[in-house]
C-alpha cells in the first residue's frame, strides 16, 4: 500500500506540473495580445483667494468678507490614477477599457464615494466607429477643447457653477470615424428610473470639425432632474456651445459661446437663462513656456445679473512629465449675481480675486 502510494505521487506532480505548464504558457499568450498601461497625475499647490464672504454658525451671510489661503488640489488639473487596456481583435477590430479616479492630493482624499469616480468602461473599436459602455464624463466636458486655460479651475466652469463639469453614469457612446476632418460624438446617460425613459437622463452630441490650424465645435446636451424636466439651470438644463481655436505658428487663438436654458424652471422670477461668452489666447513664447490670457462674461435674465471673469496664467515645462504652472484671476459681478473665482462664493454683486500657484507630474 505504501509502495503504490510513492509511486502514484509523481505521476499526479508531474500532470499538475503539466497543467500549470499549459496555463502558463496560455497566460503568456494572452498577455501577449493584450496590452495595459497604468497611468496618472498628482497635482498640487498653493491657493489664495479674497473677498470669500463669511457665514454664521447657521451659515447665513454676515455682510462679511475674508481672505483664505489654502492648499490648491487640481486646481491646473485633476489629480487622478488610472488603468487602460486594448486587445487586437483581428480584422481591424479592438477591445478596449479604461478605469479612472481622481483624487485631492492636498488631503489624500478620493474625488467621490465610488472606487473609479472619473470613468470606468468598457468598447469596441473598428472602422465603423467606437462604442463603449459604463461610466465616463458628460459629453459637455468636450469644452475642455474650446477653453484657452485647458478647463482649469479658473476657466468656462466658474460663469455657470460647474455645469460643464458633469460625470455620467450608465453611460452608452458612440464615436464616429473622421471623415475629411468631421468627426461625432453622440452619448446618452440612462437614469435607471421605472416607468420613464426621460427622468435621470442626460444625452448629448459633440461635433467638430478640424482643417489646418483651425477648429470647430459644437455641443448640445441636456440634464433631465428626477422627474425629467429641466428645473435648475446649473443641475437640469438644456446647454448649446459653440466656438472654435485657430492656431499658427506659436499662437493659438479661442472664442466661445454658451446658452443654458431651464424652461421648467418653479420660480417665475428665477433665471432660467444664461448666456455665457469668453475670449482666450494662448502663446508659446518657448518650446517650454506657454502664456495664457482669458476673459470670460455671463448675463441671466429676469434681472439676476452678471459677471466677468478675467485670467490671466504661465505653464512652465521643466520635462515633458512635470509642469509648474501659476494664474490670475478676477471676478466682477454685478446686481444679484455671486460668481466666485474658486471655491468660496463673494457677496452677491461683489468682486473676488484668486491666484494659484503648482505643480503636476504626470505618469
Amino acid at each position: 500500500m505504501n509502495r503504490s502510494k510513492t509511486f502514484a505521487a509523481p505521476s499526479r506532480v508531474l500532470a499538475a506540473a503539466a497543467a500549470m505548464s499549459l496555463f502558463g504558457l496560455a497566460a503568456s499568450a494572452a498577455q501577449a495580445q493584450t496590452n495595459v498601461t497604468i497611468y496618472g497625475r498628482v497635482d498640487a499647490g498653493i491657493d489664495f483667494q479674497t473677498g470669500v464672504a463669511l457665514k454664521d454658525a447657521n451659515g447665513n451671510l454676515t455682510g462679511k468678507t475674508g481672505s483664505k489661503l489654502a492648499g490648491s488640489g487640481n486646481q491646473w488639473g485633476t489629480s487622478m490614477i488610472g488603468f487602460k487596456g486594448t486587445e487586437d481583435l483581428g480584422g481591424g477590430l479592438n477591445a478596449f477599457f479604461l478605469l479612472e479616479s481622481g483624487f485631492d492630493a492636498t488631503k489624500g482624499t478620493t474625488n467621490g464615494s465610488a472606487l473609479f469616480n472619473r470613468r470606468s468602461y468598457v468598447g469596441l473599436n473598428g472602422s465603423a466607429g467606437s462604442i463603449k459602455f459604463g461610466k465616463n464624463l458628460f459629453i459637455v466636458n468636450d469644452i475642455w477643447y474650446l477653453d484657452p486655460t485647458g478647463q482649469q479651475f479658473m476657466s468656462t466652469q466658474n460663469l455657470v457653477n460647474g455645469r460643464n463639469w458633469p460625470g455620467a453614469n450608465n453611460v452608452i457612446e458612440y464615436q464616429t470615424p473622421t471623415w475629411g476632418g468631421f468627426n461625432a460624438t453622440l452619448q446618452t446617460s440612462l437614469g435607471e428610473q421605472a416607468g420613464s425613459t426621460k427622468a435621470g437622463r442626460k444625452d448629448g452630441i459633440s461635433l467638430v470639425y478640424t482643417t489646418g490650424g483651425l477648429e470647430l465645435r459644437a455641443i448640445y446636451d441636456v440634464i433631465r432632474d428626477s422627474s425629467g424636466r429641466y428645473t435648475d439651470l446649473y443641475t437640469s438644463s438644456k446647454d448649446l456651445i459653440v466656438g472654435g481655436t485657430y492656431t499658427v505658428d506659436k499662437l493659438k487663438l479661442f472664442a466661445g459661446y454658451e446658452n443654458l436654458s431651464a424652461p421648467d424652471t418653479v420660480a417665475a422670477t428665477a433665471a432660467d437663462k444664461l448666456n455665457h461668452y469668453w475670449l482666450g489666447v494662448n502663446y508659446a513664447v518657448t518650446p517650454a513656456l506657454t502664456l495664457i490670457g482669458a476673459a470670460y462674461h455671463n448675463k441671466l435674465n429676469h434681472d439676476a445679473g452678471s459677471a466677468s471673469l478675467f485670467m490671466v496664467g504661465a505653464n512652465y515645462n521643466l520635462s515633458k512629465r512635470t509642469l509648474l504652472y501659476a494664474a490670475l484671476g478676477t471676478v466682477r459681478n454685478k446686481g444679484n449675481a455671486d460668481f466666485a473665482t474658486e471655491f468660496d462664493t463673494p457677496l452677491p454683486g461683489h468682486g473676488q480675486n484668486a491666484s494659484y500657484v503648482g505643480i503636476s507630474h504626470s505618469f
